[in-house]
């Protein structure tokens, strides 16, 4: 199961579970746990990523050797699945010790319903230091998340300021390749780009020898897709930091109708010939699958692809990987990714074992266990792995890790430093839905399609003003 591209959509997918109040959570009694009485040594974990269920089992195997304790691990999918499972166990008192859950989403939401602990002052010292320092603060309630959370029809509403309601078990980026090494050797490709311009013409090449099977597949159903793995990670390469920053910024003279807007716009629309067929019809989950089944040569993901890939049968030796490259004129030179937590771990509040189960979450955050871990699950941890871990995690991993490394100024970073500078209320989907028409729809112009994202920023930037009167 995927990792969805926004926050915001997994909030609202997720919207039931506010139903649970803190009232009726409590009415269920302590003893909701699924892990046995008080003397019981077992310890019972949901997690609703199936590729992290034998990697997990693993671990508690060495969890069980070292500490005697069991701790069963079942997995609930889809997601959706999930969060009526966590839901109906929540109200009738069958909840397990711990959850997997998506991180700086449903950690929130389940929080704020009273399912999950406050686990803020457990998680300090060594255990705060093992986990990498761009996700450390990861399900911690700031007060920017705070302060939105206080409108009651947030999602998150009733979670506290200073509140932490997961640790990080998982982390990935976006705007991360992968190719069909078969296929692009059939055509002479044999290295990853190094330029916009060669990936483009490396497009061409697969393209022209097998046009049904040689584009790019992506799951442009998903409106934003387009925009947020894709435009944006080349638009800030391509212009630096700031003048990506300015093409959403209030700044008319300098958003996506400037000439920077422009220069960005024609760039991406070069992918317009290249396309698989009926890709703007295509799910995440199918974009992904197209690749494995060989009905495009090229994907468009993040991290967590890797594991869905080979899940959907294709093998590790077979695929190609790589951060999306820049265009050769680029004012940034070797972009890096930044990391964000895609998964995160929490604590129940109806567990009987809440002591135990955080012995479980640490161990998990352990360098050796959660390299294996990463090995198991083609997931790469949140947890630092320090200089041995290529040798663990293998080559493609590695160089999935590797995208990670940059400088503040070079690295493109999806949450933004945790500082949104676009106006609130900003819709990518719509902006995604522009962009979906100029390529690969070709209903628009790069001009029309420029105009359309300028006004959509300025009108969100009035409603912001607006709402401030």
């Amino acid at each position: 199961m995927r990792i969805p591209f926004s926050r915001n959509v997994r909030l609202a997918a997720i919207a039931g579970a506010t139903a649970l109040s803190l009232t009726t959570l409590s009415a269920c009694g302590a003893g909701s746990s699924g892990s046995g009485g008080s003397g019981s040594k077992t310890l019972e974990m949901w997690t609703f990523k199936q590729s992290h269920v034998a990697a997990l089992r693993n671990a508690a195997k060495a969890f069980k050797k070292q500490t005697g304790i069991t701790v069963n691990v079942d997995a609930y999918t889809p997601d959706d699945a999930f969060s009526t499972k966590v839901q109906s166990s929540a109200k009738s008192g069958g909840l397990p010790d711990v959850l997997e859950t998506h991180s700086d989403g449903d950690d929130r939401v389940f929080g704020a319903a009273g399912i999950t602990n406050d686990i803020e002052d457990q998680y300090k010292g060594d255990w705060l230091d093992s986990i990498q320092p761009a996700v450390r603060n990861s399900g911690r309630v700031t007060d920017p998340v705070y302060k939105t959370a206080q409108n009651p029809e947030s999602k998150d509403h009733g979670i506290k300021k200073g509140a932490r309601y997961s640790v990080p078990l998982t982390v990935g980026t976006f705007g991360i390749v992968f190719a069909n090494k078969r296929m692009l050797a059939a055509a002479g490709i044999t290295r990853p780009p190094a330029t916009w311009e060669e990936w483009i013409a490396d497009l061409k090449a697969t393209t022209g020898k097998n046009p049904r099977t040689g584009g790019l597949s992506l799951g442009l159903q998903v409106a934003a897709t387009g925009l947020t793995w894709l435009l944006q990670p080349m638009a800030f390469a391509d212009l630096g930091k700031q003048g990506y920053m300015d093409l959403f910024l209030k700044d008319k003279s300098k958003d996506f109708s400037s000439p920077n807007g422009i220069k960005v716009l024609d760039k991406y629309n070069e992918l317009t010939p290249y396309w698989m067929p009926g890709t703007q019809t295509l799910t995440i989950d199918q974009g992904d699958q197209a690749l494995a089944q060989g009905k495009s040569a090229f994907d468009v993901g993040g991290t967590f692809t890797l594991a869905f890939l080979e899940q959907n049968g294709m093998k590790d030796d077979n695929i190609m990987a790589f951060p999306l490259p820049e265009p050769k004129d680029a004012k940034v030179k070797d972009m890096a990714l930044g990391p964000i937590a895609l998964t995160s771990m929490s604590v129940t509040s109806t567990s009987k074992q809440p002591d135990n189960a955080l012995k479980w979450m640490r161990f998990l955050s352990g360098p050796k266990v959660a390299a294996q871990f990463a090995k198991d699950s083609n997931d790469l941890p949140a947890a630092q792995l320090g200089a041995e871990s290529a040798s663990v995690l293998g080559p493609t991993l590695t160089a999935l890790q590797n995208s990670f490394k940059g400088t503040p100024e070079t690295t493109y970073d999806p949450n933004n430093g945790g500082v949104d500078f676009r106006a609130p209320g900003y819709e990518q989907d719509d902006a995604g839905a522009a962009l979906a028409d100029l390529t690969p729809l070709k209903r628009t112009s790069v001009k029309a399609t420029a105009d359309r994202l300028s006004q959509i920023n300025q009108s969100a930037w009035s409603k912001a003003a607006a709402a401030q009167k």
